[in-house]
């Protein structure tokens, strides 16, 4: 699947050939999160290391309460860990204000979730712009890329329809539009394919995957589903809060 450039998509970045926190788009360090007081705490994280590399694809894997989507929440800031470090740009995630991490998730990261969290009372493009909007672009502005990402994911036609008028698929579209629109460094995905059937997976995970490697955005994505997982350039494997184990594409590991 090829996109067409958009004016205000940034330049793709080839990935870089190893992992350093120097060359990282985002470089976690000891990161440890855990919940309840001492009495009845659990370890969510447990001291995890990470680079994520600018434009590569990252599959997080792991049995339920691994602490795959901790990690992922951690790392877009939308958590803060008990102790460690995520740094985004020379920033530490951490030491940052509530109100400056949202504006950080707004302008540098984009989200899809399982279930879309579309805005029901919105329209797809609507859903699209809010957030450029909140950053302070014009409506119009924040409608022509809108427009065109909705396009470019194959929603032509539909921008005006709600989220109960689209199918699964196209829901899931319109959340990847949102999510690259304003283009972003790292686009994180949590089971963005577990709600839909298996032939409407695969064309969402496509459209995920080629449009983050078009544009240059990383992608870092949580599944249970190995399928889904082959299609990133590394998957990492948690278990009891830390990684366990590294593949690279083509079956190598670390």
């Amino acid at each position: 699947m090829t996109f067409a450039p958009a004016p205000t998509d940034p330049a793709p970045t080839a990935p870089a050939p190893a992992a350093s926190a120097s060359m990282a788009v985002l470089s976690a360090r000891g990161l440890t999160r855990t919940y309840g007081d001492r009495s009845a705490q659990t370890v969510a994280l447990d001291g995890v290391d990470l680079d994520v590399r600018p434009a590569e694809s990252l599959a997080i894997m792991g049995p339920s309460g691994s602490g795959k989507t901790t990690l992922l929440h951690v790392l877009g800031g939308i958590l803060r860990p008990t102790s460690g470090t995520v740094l985004h740009a020379g920033t530490d995630l951490a030491r940052l204000s509530d109100t400056a991490r949202t504006r950080l998730r707004r302008s540098a990261f984009g989200f899809v979730f399982q279930d879309g969290q579309l805005l029901p009372e919105l329209t797809a493009l609507e859903n699209v712009i809010l957030s450029r909007m909140l950053e302070g672009r014009s409506r119009q502005s924040a409608s022509m890329e809108a427009a065109q990402w909705l396009d470019r994911l194959g929603l032509t036609g539909l921008h005006g329809r709600r989220p109960g008028q689209l199918s699964g698929g196209q829901a899931q579209r319109v959340a990847i539009a949102r999510a690259l629109a304003g283009g972003p460094s790292v686009v994180f995905a949590d089971e963005p394919t577990g709600a839909l059937d298996q032939s409407t997976s695969q064309q969402v995970l496509a459209v995920l995957t080629d449009a983050c490697q078009e544009v240059g955005a990383s992608l870092v994505m949580v599944t249970h589903d190995p399928h889904v997982a082959a299609a990133c350039e590394r998957t990492i494997m948690m278990q009891d809060g830390r990684i366990a184990a590294e593949h690279l594409r083509g079956g190598d590991a670390r």
